[in-house]
Order: structure tokens, then sequence, then C-alpha cells
């Protein structure tokens, strides 16, 4: 086996992927299977989680699909009884994701609730479900979620999502210390710019001339730069003493100023 293989291989290993049916989710599936995963896609949308699956298999990887509601309890409840019929989880990647672009004045609290609820309170919610099963991973579990860069400092027009994310952000700290004592580790990915279905009507010419102009590298991000942070903190012996963390991947849109 390389040294490769033995830091960032994830063979005998099972992930479930929160929002796997997404463009950056259903990378991350692809990716922890490439490694050797068992991978579990978990989202609302059967035929494209079927998708994603058979282009695992196909890959000669080890995947299933469950349908879940994660802003939902008994559906969440139901895909980990599921789940772990057979077996425990070693991570879960939290990757559930919804934009609006819609101005604060005009923003109704049903609006923001849904956006808070599918951003935020999903991420709380399967992690808590989720804890039997990554407590038999005994000390080598791993909590993946998902941020954004605006989460902070705040950007134009994603208000409820920017403060969802933040949330998300103050939330793995807090989970990375609950459950150390327990053997997991919980650390963030926060993605830069990635264009995806979720930020397409977003991401205008003008919008993205601004966005480059505050990266320091120029450019928009492509789903396979999240690939080796993905694996890193996935593998416990990669990233064993690393809990908490929140990794920018962003081409340095978080270290410029003027």
């Amino acid at each position: 086996m390389s040294a490769v293989d033995e830091l960032f291989g994830l063979q005998g290993t099972r992930a479930a992927v929160i929002g796997g049916t997404g463009v950056l989710g259903g990378r991350f599936c692809r990716t922890l299977a490439s490694a050797g995963a068992d991978v579990v896609v978990l989202g609302r949308a059967r035929d494209r989680g079927e998708e994603v699956v058979a282009q695992i298999r196909t890959d000669g990887g080890t995947a299933s699909f469950v349908e879940t509601d994660v802003t939902v309890d008994e559906s969440v409840r139901r895909a980990v009884e599921e789940i772990g019929g057979s077996g425990g989880v070693d991570v879960l990647v939290n990757a559930p994701g919804r934009n609006g672009s819609t101005p604060f004045e005009e923003l109704s609290v049903g609006e923001w609730q849904h956006l808070i609820d599918v951003n935020l309170t999903s991420v709380f919610r399967a992690c808590q479900a989720f804890l039997p099963l990554l407590e038999e991973s005994e000390g080598r579990a791993s909590i993946i979620n998902i941020s954004s860069a605006s989460s902070g400092p705040p950007l134009s027009r994603v208000l409820a999502y920017g403060v969802a994310k933040a949330g998300v952000d103050n939330l793995t700290r807090y989970l990375a210390r609950e459950l150390a004592p327990r053997g997991i580790r919980v650390n963030a990915i926060r993605p830069g710019f990635f264009p995806a279905e979720q930020n397409r009507a977003l991401l205008t010419e003008e919008r993205i001339g601004r966005i480059l102009g505050h990266t320091a590298m120029g450019r928009l991000g492509e789903p396979g730069e999240l690939d080796g942070v993905l694996l890193w903190l996935a593998s416990s012996r990669a990233s064993g003493f690393v809990t908490g963390a929140i990794v920018p991947v962003d081409g340095g849109f978080t270290a410029m100023t003027i």
C-alpha cells in the first residue's frame, strides 16, 4: 500500500452524504467512493440519487440511495433506522443547500425560516440523529459540514443563506467541543465560489467580475478542487488530530482586503 493510500484510503469505512443529489454533494459521494468508502447517498430527488449510485457502481464502487428530506424529523429518523440496520457510519457529510436572493425589506418570515431550516437546522438535525451510528466507529468518526464564503464577512444578496452558514460554522465548533470525548471529530469545509444550480441565478456577469476582483487567484473554483480537503477530513489517519476547523477552499477570497 502506498503512503497516499495509507493516509487517505477509506477502505472498510461507511460514509453518509446528506445532499448527495446536488452538484457538489454528488461529487463528494463519488470522491469518497473512489477512495474505498461504502457510500450512502441521501436526498429528496430519487432519480438523481439513483443516478449518482449508478455512476459509483459503474466505476467499481459501492453505494446505495436512501430518500430523505432532512428538514423533516420523521424522514431523517427513518433514514437512520434504515442505514443502521446494516451497521454504523464513519463519515457524515452535511451538504444540503438552498440559496435565496430576496432583498431584506422583501424577505418574508416564511422564506427566512425555510432557508435557515434547509441550511442550518438540517445540519443540527442530521448530526443529532446520526450520533448513535457515528459512535459505532469507535473513535474514528468524522462529521464534515459544508459552510460557505457567505458565512462572513457578509455578502450582498444572500442574507438568510449567509446567516445560516455562519450558524453552520459556529455549530461546527460547538459540536467539535461536545463530541471530541466521544471520539467524533467535527470540521467544516468553507468553499468559495463554485458554480452550482443553487447559485447560478446569482452569478451574473457583473457579480462574477466583482467576485474575481476579490479573489487572489482570479477565478472560480472547480468541483474537483474540494476532493483533497474532503478526503483529508474524512480520514482519521490523515486528520486524526483536527477538529473544530473551518477550512477555506476559496482561491484566497477570504485573504483579500484592498
